[in-house]
């Protein structure tokens, strides 16, 4: 489907500048043409002005004419003058005949008296350039004289022009078609990797949502079919179905969120937010969990220089950001454990801190929280992957009730309030998540 969608914007790309390039080629080549055209044409009326100022004109008897032309002391020195530029003359007399000419066998051509250049075709694929002029001395007409200029000097320059454009629009048209392939293969990766992913989290998705799915129908089956059993199995049966029943909902209300995230829906419910007092909550609600495992649960508040109420103020979403610290708190807990080694020296105790601080980075004050534990770390080659959705650095803990989506929730939280969140991790010694969150 990929290499069909990049085969298609390619070939649009290629096809679109191949008519750019033709259209280009197309106007360089007539604007070309019709410079040359011009240049002979303006040749050649120079011609016909640099005759006639040298023609030599005599004074006859009125029975002949007025005046007439010298043909010979004319057109001497301006034969040798034009063969040079390939330019023939030819001289007619008043009534049009053919007196004197520059051509070795004169063409059999009408006489045309037109100022304006015509182009002339001759047997054997000879072509002329032409103008023709009338010369007048006062009212009386001396001739006409005819200058021309041969058509290969014009479409000698346009055919290798032809080829050259022909050629370089070729070969540009081809390298175009393999720079398009590579910029659609570019434009292509991130849907590609997109998809990729929406798969993924499909997959994930479905196999998340398969199990208690499966689990809550066995036992409403169980229960229809044996409903005359004892009624505590029942009431057992009746919990699993609702604890079930209460993950599925958890699990729902997570894809909801990062559902709204990726869209843009969600909305921030804007308001001034004491960070310390929120932390104080969430430990709270914690520590319970924490007493439970045996983890020690503490928060660490460092206290700037100035003594202001609202050193640890932000705006931001109650609701958000106090599900944020506890998805990465709850975390802390659930891979935290105590050591008991045989002694009561040896002995290590689990714990999780969390540290509050008001900090300046590129000058803009800022809120760090760190949430340090003391579990097994995360490997190196995991740290990337930490924030993906469904992703567990440990699988068998999906049976315990994870869903992998905890830490993405907080990843979309932190970008949702302009901030920045990262993980640092050590083997045998623990993690520690640190949160960045502008105060304004």
């Amino acid at each position: 489907m990929f290499q069909a969608t990049r085969r298609r914007l390619a070939l649009w790309y290629t096809a679109v500048t191949a008519i750019l390039l033709l259209l280009f080629a197309t106007g360089v080549f007539f604007y070309v043409r019709s410079t040359l055209v011009e240049r002979v044409d303006d040749t050649l009326k120079h011609v016909i002005e640099v005759v006639n100022r040298s023609l030599v004109i005599e004074s006859v008897a009125v029975s002949q004419g007025r005046y007439q032309v010298n043909v010979e002391a004319s057109f001497r020195d301006n034969a040798e003058a034009v063969e040079d530029d390939h330019i023939d003359l030819e001289w007619f007399n008043p009534q049009g005949e053919l007196v004197w000419s520059t051509f070795s066998d004169p063409p059999i051509i009408p006489l045309h008296l037109n100022r304006r250049a015509e182009t002339v075709h001759l047997s054997g694929d000879r072509i002329l350039r032409q103008v023709t002029q009338r010369i007048n001395l006062d009212r009386y007409i001396l001739g006409y004289l005819r200058v021309s200029h041969p058509w290969f000097e014009v479409t000698k320059p346009i055919r290798q022009l032809s080829f050259d454009l022909a050629l370089g629009t070729l070969i540009t048209i081809i390298i175009v078609g393999f720079i398009g392939w590579f910029l659609s293969g570019l434009a292509i990766q991130p849907i590609r990797d997109s998809y990729q992913s929406l798969k993924q989290f499909t997959a994930d998705a479905s196999h998340e949502l398969r199990n208690p799915i499966a689990t809550i129908q066995t036992n409403v089956q169980m229960a229809l079919a044996y409903g005359n059993s004892d009624p505590q199995v029942q009431q057992r049966q009746l919990k699993v179905v609702e604890r079930l029943t209460k993950r599925l909902g958890n699990l729902v209300n997570d894809l909801l969120f990062l559902a709204r995230s990726d869209s843009g829906m969600l909305q921030i419910r804007q308001q001034e937010i004491p960070l310390d007092a929120l932390l104080i909550e969430v430990i709270e609600e914690q520590r319970t969990l924490a007493q439970q495992k045996n983890i020690f649960l503490s928060l660490h508040i460092v206290e700037p220089d100035n003594n202001s109420e609202d050193n640890f103020s932000l705006s931001g979403d109650w609701d958000q950001l106090a599900r944020l610290f506890t998805n990465l708190i709850s975390n802390g807990l659930e891979h935290s454990f105590s050591e008991d080694n045989g002694s009561e020296k040896n002995k290590k105790v689990a714990s999780v801190e969390v540290e509050l601080k008001k900090i300046k980075r590129d000058r803009l004050p800022q809120l760090q929280v760190k949430v340090k534990d003391t579990g097994q770390g995360v490997p190196e080659d995991a740290l990337s992957h930490l924030f993906d959705r469904f992703y567990q650095v440990d699988p068998s803990r999906k049976s315990a009730g994870g869903s992998g989506l905890g830490l993405a929730i907080a990843k979309a939280i932190v970008d949702n309030h302009q901030g920045q969140i990262k993980v640092e991790s050590e083997l045998e010694k623990g993690t520690i998540f640190t949160v960045l969150l502008p105060i304004s």
